[in-house]
């Protein structure tokens, strides 16, 4: 079974097709990104004209990629919700009217459900893609980091799943890019975070990790105390402007309070996810959303857990059609029902 999957929830255009809900025959994205870089972050009306612009030539260039030609797709899945709506509105106003001209059955599907089952993506002939060796097992713990989400799921099978926890404030991508801004760092924040924490002391600045009930986060204490220890680093009170204080921190400064932010962010993560695995004992662990292609998170939580965890593609981490064709593959498989090509609607605030 062969599944178009549609994905332009935010800033990244992008159309895949999935073979069997595990093999990647084709993945195009176009990122709107650069246009968005000297703002500091995404202009919902910017990324809306971009998805406009370049929708149609993501999808045929998809097709041609997977050698498909429409016959031979069985089912298209397009992201509804959550995600900014002009951009949503062109991905399923895009996807309802394929669906109507080739007669297929039409999936929406969950943007952040649909980040986890990028690691159900084993298989692939595309050039520049590490993928896992092996699918996740159920019961299986996803650990869902991106700018727009920070949760705990526990996943008992395809489509059941209890949220255990979320941030009740900034996610912690959000807190990447806000400490990005305060060092005068280019967005997106949490790369050049990892880039510029490399050449820091994560010890050189004590951090809190705040105190939430059981496996909810919180990252807005942290960022705050980031903003203080930059305005006390150059001598400065709490009414100095953030907008000011890169200007006045040395790149030896910056490089600490970057690789002492994210060592404290990255715990809180893992924290949680240790918790969670000794209380459910899952028999596999999933990251997935943007922020799963930090490095230091990846390597703590390899190294605290007792079990291994096959990590997706750095690529696959970022919006992408993949995850949504895989995603929409275990939909049609499993028989959930397709929805209106008719009436289906965008949902920007949906939730898990």
């Amino acid at each position: 079974m062969k599944i178009l999957g549609i994905e332009t929830s935010c800033d990244e255009t992008s159309a895949a097709v999935i073979e069997d809900g595990h093999s990647m025959l084709s993945n195009v994205v176009s990122s709107s990104i650069d246009l968005h870089i000297p703002y500091g972050g995404v202009v919902p009306e910017v990324a809306a004209r971009s998805h406009l612009e370049v929708i149609i030539p993501v999808i045929d260039q998809a097709l041609v990629q997977a050698k498909c030609e429409w016959q031979d797709i069985d089912a298209i899945a397009v992201t509804y919700g959550a995600g900014l709506g002009g951009s949503l509105l062109i991905g399923v106003l895009s996807a309802r009217s394929l669906a109507l001209a080739f007669d297929k059955p039409l999936y929406g599907v969950n943007h952040v459900e649909s980040h986890v089952y990028a690691n159900f993506l084993t298989a692939t002939s595309l050039p520049g893609y590490t993928m896992p060796v092996e699918q996740p097992e159920f019961p299986m713990l996803a650990v869902i980091v991106s700018g727009g989400h920070s949760q705990l799921v526990l996943f008992k099978n395809h489509f059941s799943y209890v949220l255990l926890g979320r941030t009740l404030d900034d996610t912690i991508g959000e807190a990447f890019d806000k400490v990005a801004k305060i060092l005068g760092l280019p967005y997106p924040g949490g790369p050049s975070i990892g880039k510029m924490a490399k050449n820091g002391d994560a010890y050189a600045y004590t951090f809190p990790i705040a105190k939430m009930n059981k496996y909810d986060f919180s990252f807005s204490g942290l960022k705050t105390a980031v903003l203080r220890a930059a305005q006390a680093e150059i001598g400065e009170n709490y009414d100095f402007p953030s907008t000011k204080l890169a200007e006045r921190l040395s790149e030896p400064q910056k490089a600490n309070i970057a690789a002492s932010f994210q060592r404290i962010a990255v715990e809180t993560i893992v924290e949680k996810v240790i918790k969670a695995f000794n209380e459910y004992s899952p028999k596999s662990v999933v990251l997935a959303g943007g922020v799963a292609s930090n490095e230091e998170l990846r390597n703590k939580l390899s190294n605290r857990l007792p079990i291994s965890i096959n990590y997706p593609d750095t690529k696959l981490c970022t919006d992408n059609g993949a995850m949504v064709g895989a995603l929409g593959y275990f939909k049609a498989s499993s028989h959930q029902p397709a929805s209106d090509p008719y009436s289906l609607d965008i949902a920007s605030n949906l939730s898990m």
